[in-house]
């Protein structure tokens, strides 16, 4: 029965409804973008290429292990956890010879893969896709065939694909310069070679075998072996038999040889898909979880608007006779229609949303093009759930004091609201305040990015909520405040300074969203800034040079630095990775030790970086710490290729921010990395830009530049970067603004008949619409002060946090914009529904049946 009261309820107060839906149908839409990201990139599939012609791959293994053994209560449990590592593990070559003797084997072909980056005198030829290097040995992987020319044969000669050929207008005998990893040299090319099938993300150079050996800087190792089957065996048959032949047998330093088919050789070839899919697991997941907190946030405001607007006739009901149980049995059966209709349509609205996002992240260079958008029944059906399941916690949360309080209370509320919010409200709303402080104490204290960035965004939120609980006593302590002034400024603010008054639980439901837009604005905007700021602060204070050299391309070869350097000169080379100590990732780079101060200053706290050599480590204040470190200790670690290692530590350094947590001799990282080109080189010299820039003519792409500029380019890229994170926080922010527009506009359209006697009573149709300006404009003021206190508490507590200092990166302007777009979303959601209550005329609506 009361599901049909429901359904005649909804059909007959549409409009009342309205709001409810959109905000459930944002929400549902965002949940499933969200839940479609995440499914990516936990089944995201990464379709082989390179591999196409070779049902099985051989290849190291691409992760550290380990291994916990506890024992509680006579029982022995054991977990196994593996994390990727950053760059490319190798094969030992000879293994060649175990693969060859397994059965069903027709050949196997060693294939190497390597930096190699075709150079126009512009720069890079195709800067859309990466382009690498292999031997003409390993073409038949693919296959590639040749359509013209001949197979490179001695050094100098070169087999490019034909995509590169038409973009390059290159033919067989024209010279092409390659930037791999070492010097760049000019090749000639003898021909060009196309794909069986399609190879859309990356450029393929075939070089000799024996150029291909010294360019991949492995000797006696192999990139991956490719297996190819005699007639008649199956490829699942193959694989298990490789795996069983090779079941012990381990790759250099301690990895063991990996055997993927079908499916597993995507991520065989494209590493940073592979990695790709832990970044889009966490990225799904943070927006997925803020945006389920700020939409139940949105939601419960959006419901508990909705019952005080039908506070009258709810009472009504219980003056009938109506139980509590069947006031909220009616209340919740509404919620779940309305949440049904607005979860489905938000849930197909979600799924063009998340393979929009999927793209424009793939466009930003957050995701490789390679790991493709996965779409499935589940996102959809979660968000449907969830919004279910919101709208009917939202309406049961809204109804409690409805249908608690008896009939003749009821009533009386439905006509004055209440003085005093209930203590219940009041007790929760100081609990929600306290576990904000509670995080933002936790925040201060957290020194790495993946830690503190969740923590940022629930503080906002949590912080939020109380001000939604404690909402009412926040308004009328803010009337408190402007009453004198509004009393003084015409009869206009003196009605809106009355209704503020009477009305403060309305005007909390406008304050609570606005409230959390520019709270949660402010920190998405101003939080990377922080970081960053801080982190350019470090490495301008660091850095000593005169000069630095850059490139354009991959980076800078051992040769460029090598020319720079004289008898009185220093040239320090820089190359950056990322090491695993145990698990743990830690941003890391290799320098080159020898008069190193006089380029590089890390502000060294214990220890002496004179000491740095191949079997020593130099580390940062926040490493160290999590670490428990000091000159002297052994740091067991593996690099960025899986290789161990066990340096010594010889150094601590304050400036861990702008120069990462290790720092290594750059021979040592050179070695285990897949580009070992410098990402910049520091250089002391008297010498000035211009004789440097002689120096280095013959490198294509490398530019001499002041620090300074030095600084703009990395402020740039860190820009870049942050895009990705506005992007991503983007759309909750949207769905926030959207919020505060429906939140407004609700509270607007249900006081047509408070409009109309206010005109029967004499004022006019421009008193009215400044009361309502008045009013928007106090809870403007009083949210802005409340989101921008709420910002400020939680970025200064990321910045002591993340930079020692409290100094939270804050850019006036910007923050005017924000303030501004807020002001500008509540003057418009306040004014325009206002002019359409205001075309029907007072005796209409005062004299129509309520």
């Amino acid at each position: 029965m009361m599901l049909r009261y429901a359904l005649r309820t909804v059909r007959a107060r549409k409009g009342g409804f309205l709001g409810a839906f959109f905000a459930l149908m944002c929400a549902a839409a965002l949940i499933t973008a969200c839940g479609t990201l995440l499914e990516t990139g936990l089944r995201g599939t990464i379709a082989t290429e390179r591999y196409a012609a070779t049902p099985v791959v051989v290849s190291a293994d691409q992760n550290v292990h380990q291994t916990t053994v506890k024992h509680k209560k006579g029982k022995t449990k054991v977990k196994h956890k593996a994390k990727p590592i950053a760059e490319r593990a190798w094969l030992p070559g000879d293994l060649a010879t175990e693969l060859r003797k397994v059965p069903g084997v027709r050949e196997v072909i060693p294939e190497l893969t390597f930096l190699a980056q075709p150079l126009a005198p512009g720069g890079a030829v195709d800067r859309d896709r990466p382009a690498y290097g292999h031997a003409w040995d390993s073409a038949a992987l693919t296959p590639y065939t040749l359509t013209t020319g001949t197979a490179p044969k001695a050094d100098g000669d070169l087999v490019i694909d034909r995509r590169l050929a038409e973009r390059a207008h290159l033919e067989p005998g024209d010279r092409l310069t390659v930037q791999s990893t070492q010097s760049p040299r000019t090749y000639r090319v003898t021909g060009i070679a196309a794909p069986a099938q399609e190879v859309r993300h990356q450029t393929a150079l075939f070089f000799s075998t024996a150029e291909a050996r010294r360019l991949a800087a492995h000797p006696g190792q192999v990139t991956a072996f490719g297996v190819l089957p005699t007639k008649g065996t199956d490829a699942a048959v193959l694989k298990r038999s490789v795996s069983t032949a090779l079941h012990g047998t381990r790759a250099p330093h301690g990895t063991t040889a990996q055997v993927s088919a079908g499916d597993g050789r995507g991520p065989v070839e494209f590493l940073d898909a592979a990695a790709a899919r832990t970044k889009l697991v966490s990225m799904g997941g943070a927006m997925g979880g803020t945006s389920l907190l700020v939409a139940v946030l949105v939601v419960v405001g959006t419901f508990a608007l909705s019952v005080q607007q039908r506070h009258r006739e709810l009472a009504l009901l219980r003056a009938i006779a109506a139980t509590p149980g069947q006031i909220r049995a009616l209340l919740g059966r509404e919620a779940l229609i309305v949440g049904a209709a607005a979860g489905t349509t938000g849930a197909l609205a979600g799924l063009p949303l998340g393979s929009w996002l999927h793209g424009r992240f793939v466009a930003m260079g957050a995701v490789p093009a390679t790991l493709q958008h996965t779409v499935s029944v589940f996102p959809p059906f979660v968000a449907l759930a969830a919004t279910l399941l919101g709208a009917w916690a939202a309406a049961r949360i809204s109804s409690r004091r409805i249908a608690r309080i008896r009939p003749a209370e009821a009533l009386a509320e439905a006509r004055a609201e209440r003085t005093r919010p209930a203590w219940g409200r009041i007790l929760t709303g100081l609990a929600l305040l306290a576990g904000g402080v509670v995080l933002v104490a936790v925040l201060s204290v957290l020194r790495t990015e993946p830690a503190s960035t969740p923590v940022t965004f629930l503080a906002v939120v949590v912080l939020a909520s109380s001000v939604a609980l404690l909402g009412p006593l926040l308004v009328r302590a803010a009337v408190a405040v402007l009453g004198g002034p509004l009393a003084l400024t015409g009869p206009s603010s003196r009605l809106a300074r009355a209704n503020l008054r009477g009305h403060a639980a309305r005007m909390a439901s406008v304050v609570t969203p606005l409230t959390l837009l520019i709270g949660m604005t402010c920190t998405v905007l101003f939080v990377q800034p922080t970081l960053g700021n801080a982190a350019r602060a470090q490495a301008r204070e660091g850095i000593r040079a005169d000069w630095v050299v850059a490139a354009q391309g991959p980076g800078v070869p051992a040769e460029a630095a090598r020319r720079l350097r004289t008898q009185h000169d220093t040239v320090t080379e820089v190359v950056r990775t990322t090491v695993r100590v145990g698990l743990d990732k830690y941003a890391a780079q290799g320098v080159t030790p020898g008069g190193l101060t006089r380029t590089w200053d890390p502000d060294v706290t214990a220890g002496s970086l004179t000491k740095l050599t191949e079997d020593t480590v130099a580390v940062s204040e926040l490493a160290a710490d999590q670490l428990h470190l000091k000159p002297g200790s052994p740091l067991k670690l593996t690099l960025g290729d899986g290789t161990p290692a066990t340096p010594t530590v010889v150094a601590v350094y304050a400036r861990g921010l702008g120069f990462g947590d290790l720092t290594f001799a750059h021979d040592l990282v050179a070695r285990h990395v897949d580009n070992p080109l410098a990402t910049s080189v520091l250089v002391s010299t008297a010498r000035t830009q211009t004789q440097l820039a002689t120096t280095l003519r013959e490198f294509p792409g490398i530019h001499v530049l002041a620090p300074a500029a030095a600084d703009s380019i990395q402020a740039a890229r860190q820009q870049a970067n942050a895009e990705v994170n506005y992007l991503a926080m983007g759309l909750v922010l949207a769905f926030t603004a959207i919020a505060v527009v429906n939140t407004l506009a609700m509270s607007v359209s249900e006081r047509v008949r408070e409009f109309a006697l206010l005109r029967l009573a004499g004022a006019t149709r421009r008193q009215v619409l400044g009361m309502l300006r008045t009013e928007a404009l106090s809870v403007l003021l009083l949210a802005t002060a409340l989101g921008s206190g709420i910002a400020l508490a939680v970025l200064t507590a990321f910045s002591v946090g993340m930079t020692g200092e409290a100094a939270p990166a804050v850019t006036p302007l910007v923050y005017v914009a924000v303030v501004a777009l807020a002001g500008l979303l509540a003057l418009v959601a306040t004014a325009l529904p206002g002019r359409v209550a205001l075309r029907v005329r007072p005796v209409t609506v005062a004299t129509a049946k309520e």
